[in-house]
């Protein structure tokens, strides 16, 4: 449960950053993801959580 709190901790604390510092670049991101093609989109995605979940797992297996 720990992990899971501090992985979220970090996601809100890099998104928000990212809305702190460049709102209108996010407009522009945002924008560009609207304009991928669905599959596209599906496969980035799934690229970000297979990423996510292997950054947790080798923080998790540094810690223990």
């Amino acid at each position: 449960m720990t992990v899971v709190l501090l992985a979220l901790g970090l996601v809100l604390a890099v998104e928000g950053l990212a809305l702190a510092l460049a709102p209108s670049r996010l407009d522009q991101v945002v924008a560009m993801i609207v304009r991928m093609p669905r599959d596209r989109r599906r496969a980035v995605g799934l690229a970000m959580l297979a990423a996510g979940v292997a950054l947790v797992w080798l923080g998790r297996t540094a810690i223990a």
